[in-house]
């Protein structure tokens, strides 16, 4: 149960003075449906209008307050749509205060003549003469209290006013509750921070830029809050894993054997010793729930199939589960001389499965006679059941979130999980989304793959670029042509795939193929086939070709508008080619001039493949929130920790869980009750539910 002192700031953000279902929308679009999202919103900037000048020296453009007197109206004549004047002064000058629409009574009301009154708004230079449109304050000097010099703004949505946005958050602040101190004392004193509640009132009181930085002592404070739950939440998950007993699985390595013979390459040491690791968990009587991390090309495929043979050799079951049902059957058709050599049964379990055909799969799937189920989500629907499940293993894990990989391992009893990932992760973001799990790393490639030559060049050099894919075509190789976007948009200045394809189509004919996200799965399926064999020379394509998709002849990648994508994504993109035994380049075309993070950002592509380098590269220069692209669903989303900033904070946090977790395991003391409320505040309940105690 959520502790009652709690209990306000879980209400809906409707209980708020002031907020309707309309604005609710508005507010639930911008930081979320409860109190609490506001209370843990931070302000990203502030508007200061503590500039004082007189109407003379008044800068234009700025945001300042000015004493002035009012001397007369000028009401537009009646039926003309001409602004409402107010002519102002002070000793230095006059000033015009603009209103469009106006209502006269209200103004003459707000701003009678002969008064004094303090406005505040932007001034700007208009034929000669000063003038303010629509001040944001008009207040008599007298009332200077209802007239705020400093105001924090928050992320807004359309719609949604910086004022409305403002007062409903200071509605939120006052269900605040005074809570129990959850952090030990001596780390609060030597940080020099405050306790929780005046944190959060000076988070949401800034009075310059400096007080919305991330690294303020109230900023700091509450970041370290929000990493501390989310490292005891893991802790506590791993705790209660290791508890809960799993099974011992132990092939006798016939399979695995005779698939090794059919094998044309030799295993790399880093591939063996990632199996070895697996291996040793599943042999053993705790669960294993393992992270494998390699990276674009490592050979991450073969290591989790060898596992996967161990469980069959139990007798047992295994599942892998794929993001697109383009590499679901990639893997089937990859795998499959190893699967005759070991006497395998695989299947494809996706969307696409229908009536009496889906049902047979569904039959084959409980009798035991699959093997090793491979597919999309769909294989973990409530229809599909397993004789005898041993093994799940996840491909793309940060496509899946947490809760799905706890609902995938319900399939049998207390099965094995291996996550798998090609998207190198930096630790400090590692530590955040995996610290529940152990880890492997596969660090280097198998023989034969070959760097691949990566260069950037203006977009102006398109004709360029379009000429030497179409000399490498007419030699029988393939390319991948990557655009941002699916059709034009009026936003964005960028070319869409729909655009390219049929720019390229007057150069390449009917040997130019689109794929995109938007289309069908069918659809998909059937262009990269045609892809896959040899049919289409180039593809024209949004990220979607970005996980699995493997054309060994594909020997050059160019991916338009590269400024736009981020370090990890266009790694991975770089990764689709160099599968085979040709040499291959990637093309990283720009729109000049490059900003400084762009530049730097393609610069370390052109230096280096190391994908776990690139990883930590794109953390430092573009934050964790946009690390992975918008929002990938299996890491967590932080409201007031940034990554990046606060990755010292991160590791205090963890040494901080563990040392907690050893002393007072289900959290009875009277810390660990403080820290039950820390859990349920940063929404980590599923961890206070595993606790004995409740």
């Amino acid at each position: 149960m959520r502790p009652a002192i709690l209990n306000p700031l879980f209400a809906d953000i409707t209980a708020l003075a002031g907020v309707g279902p309309k604005i609710a929308a508005l507010i639930n679009r911008a930081a979320g449906p409860r109190v609490v999202d506001l209370v843990l919103t931070s302000p990203i900037s502030i508007v200061d209008r503590s500039l004082q000048p007189s109407v003379a020296a008044a800068p234009a453009g700025k945001v300042l307050t000015l004493n002035v007197r009012v001397d007369r109206h000028d009401a537009p004549p009646k039926g003309k749509r001409v602004p409402y004047k107010v002519i102002c002064s002070d000793d230095t000058g006059f000033v015009t205060l603009v209103f469009f629409h106006a209502r006269a009574d209200y103004l003459q009301k707000t701003l009678p003549e002969g008064s004094t009154r303090l406005i505040s708004g932007k001034i700007e230079d208009y034929k000669g003469g000063r003038q303010m449109a629509h001040p944001d304050y008009i207040v008599d000097p007298d009332a200077e209290d209802a007239f705020p010099l400093h105001e924090p703004v928050y992320p807004l949505t359309a719609g949604l006013t910086a004022n409305v946005m403002r007062k409903a958050v200071g509605e939120a602040l006052k269900r605040a509750p005074a809570l129990s101190e959850w952090q030990d004392a001596a780390y609060l004193k030597q940080q020099g921070w405050q306790v929780w509640n005046e944190a959060l009132r000076d988070l949401h009181a800034p009075k310059t830029a400096n007080d919305v930085a991330l690294t303020t002592p109230a900023r700091q404070r509450l970041a370290y809050d929000e990493l501390l739950a989310n490292q005891l939440a893991l802790v506590l998950i791993r705790r209660a894993r290791v508890r809960s007993r799993g099974r011992a699985v132990k092939g006798g390595g016939e399979k695995r054997a005779a698939a090794a013979k059919a094998l044309p390459f030799a295993m790399t040491q880093a591939q063996r010793g990632a199996l070895a690791e697996i291996l040793d968990d599943m042999a053993s009587e705790e669960r294993m729930v393992r992270l494998l991390q390699g990276d674009v090309g490592s050979g991450k495929t073969i290591v989790a199939f060898f596992a996967a043979l161990a469980a069959v050799e139990t007798g047992a079951q295994a599942a892998i589960m794929a993001p697109t049902e383009i590499l679901a059957r990639q893997h089937l058709d990859s795998l499959t001389p190893f699967l005759d050599a070991a006497k395998v049964k695989m299947d494809v379990l996706t969307g696409r499965d229908k009536g009496a055909a889906r049902q047979a799969k569904l039959d084959a799937i409980a009798a035991g006679d699959i093997d090793i189920l491979v597919g999309t989500h769909a294989v973990f629907q409530e229809d599909v059941a397993f004789k005898d499940l041993a093994l799940v293993i996840i491909d793309e894990q940060h496509r899946f979130g947490v809760h799905q990989r706890i609902a995938l391992t319900q399939k049998g009893p207390r099965p094995d999980l291996l996550v798998m990932t090609a998207t190198p992760i930096p630790r400090t973001l590692a530590l955040t989304a995996y610290g529940d799990m152990d880890v492997s790393q596969i660090t280097e490639k198998p023989p034969g793959r070959r760097p691949v030559d990566t260069r950037a060049a203006p977009l102006s050099r398109l004709d360029e670029v379009v000429a030497a894919v179409k000399r490498a075509t007419d030699k029988g190789d393939q390319a991948y042509w990557v655009c941002p976007l699916v059709e034009e948009s009026e936003m964005l200045d960028l070319t869409a795939a729909e655009d390219r394809f049929e720019s390229l189509k007057a150069v390449f004919g009917d040997k130019v193929a689109l794929v995109h996200g938007r289309m069908s799965a069918a659809d998909k399926d059937r262009v990269m086939e045609r892809f896959h064999h040899g049919d289409v020379a180039v593809l024209i394509a949004t990220t979607v070709i970005e996980v699995g998709v493997n054309a060994p002849n594909a020997t050059i990648i160019i991916v338009e508008h590269a400024e736009r994508f981020g370090l990890a994504q266009l790694h991975q993109l770089r990764g689709r080619v160099g599968r085979g035994e040709k040499p291959s380049s990637c093309i990283l075309l720009y729109k000049a001039p490059l900003g400084e993070t762009a530049e730097a950002r393609l610069k370390i592509l052109r230096e280096t493949e190391d994908g776990f380098l690139i990883a930590e590269e794109d953390l430092r220069l573009r934050g964790a929130g946009d690390l992975l692209g918008a929002a990938q669903s299996g890491f967590p989303r932080f409201r007031l920790a940034d990554i990046a900033a606060h990755g010292e904070l991160l590791a205090a946090a963890r040494d901080d869980a563990k040392m907690i977790v050893e002393k007072d395991p289900d959290l009875k003391t009277t810390r660990g009750e403080a820290l039950r409320t820390l859990l349920y505040l940063f929404s980590r309940d599923d961890a206070v539910k595993l606790l004995s105690a409740g």
